[in-house]
């Protein structure tokens, strides 16, 4: 057994943990430390203060989860001032040998290593996850994240995508109203549009449009807060309207990907633990006309696991270093 550092760099935040790793498997993950990005000059300077929150010298070998693209020479975030060079990161960091993938590709190698007891039911068919097949993996955050994890015999394989990226439909004439008053922002109105974190705004300016109401500026944040402690009236509609998107879009990525089971992930995802159940995700996620008996058998399961991003970098370290 070996301990590794594992980080997930997002465009606000930076966390790190150490994790100890086995036979291509996560054997324990300690404490994360998280950073606000923007109150460090570089991913250098983070470390070294992670390095000062340990007490001491660092494993010298990193698994690294990235919000973003990792090909190329220099990596990149919207709202990250960061600048990584992966070439350099073995001079920069000391350590001795690296692993960067996508953060949503690490989401899905925790999926496959993750206890049952990590995952919370949502609808479907009870019991764990099949470990066998395709669990399609959707993950509402700052975007919204899709990827597939195909697992057969003792392995499993990672399928990174951008599903996030196809079209939204409307699928009651509420929705068409939404897709109509979005296209007078957007050319092209993908569902990362609406089953994002960004998309709650976007849906409730666009039902505050169909009422006829003035728009109020405001950001996600502010409308997140409302919209879980059901201060507004409109926002709350918003939310229901976005659960309902969510079990659609779900829905049409398991059928699109062949899925025995769908994991919904990411921050918001456990943020919405307790709404999902109680909203019409279950029945927009098996209104899928001839298929309806089929989508009622997937188990629709959410991760639970506080750092999913942390884990499935350690995961997929240990899997390629075995």
């Amino acid at each position: 057994m070996r301990r590794i550092v594992s980080a997930d760099i997002g465009g606000t935040h930076a966390r790190f943990a150490i994790a100890s790793i086995d036979a291509g498997r996560v054997v324990a993950l300690e404490e994360a430390v998280t950073l606000k990005t923007g109150e460090h000059a570089s991913l250098r300077t983070a470390w070294e203060e992670f390095g000062r929150r340990c007490g001491g010298d660092l494993p010298r070998e990193l698994a690294m989860a990235f919000a973003g693209p990792v090909g190329g020479e220099l990596l990149k975030l919207t709202n990250n001032p960061w600048v990584i060079r992966p070439a350099l990161m073995s001079s920069k960091l000391g350590v001795e040998r690296h692993l960067i993938l996508n953060d949503f590709g690490a989401i899905a190698h925790a999926v496959a290593q993750l206890d049952d007891s990590d995952f919370a039911h949502l609808c479907g068919a009870e019991g764990p996850l099949p470990r066998n097949g395709v669990t399609s993996i959707v993950g509402p955050g700052t975007g919204l994240g899709v990827a597939a994890l195909v697992e057969h015999a003792d392995d499993y394989d990672v399928i990174e995508t951008e599903g996030g990226h196809i079209d939204f439909a409307p699928l009651d004439p509420i929705e068409d109203q939404i897709l109509a008053y979005l296209r007078k922002s957007f050319r092209r109105v993908s569902v990362e549009r609406i089953v994002a974190g960004s998309g709650i705004v976007n849906i409730v300016n666009a039902l505050a449009a169909i009422e006829g109401r003035a728009i109020v500026p405001r950001d996600d944040k502010q409308c997140w807060s409302a919209a879980f402690d059901g201060s507004d009236s409109l926002v709350a509609s918003a939310l229901d309207r976005f659960c309902l998107c969510l079990g659609a879009v779900a829905g049409d990525l398991a059928l699109a990907q062949g899925a025995s089971a769908v994991v919904i992930a990411g921050g918001l995802g456990l943020r919405l633990k307790d709404h999902l159940p109680r909203s019409g995700f279950a029945s927009r996620f098996i209104a899928k006309g001839r298929f309806e008996r089929r989508m009622q058998a997937l188990p629709v399961k959410l991760v639970t696991h506080p750092q999913p991003g942390l884990y499935g970098a350690a995961a997929a370290f240990a899997r390629t270093y075995r």
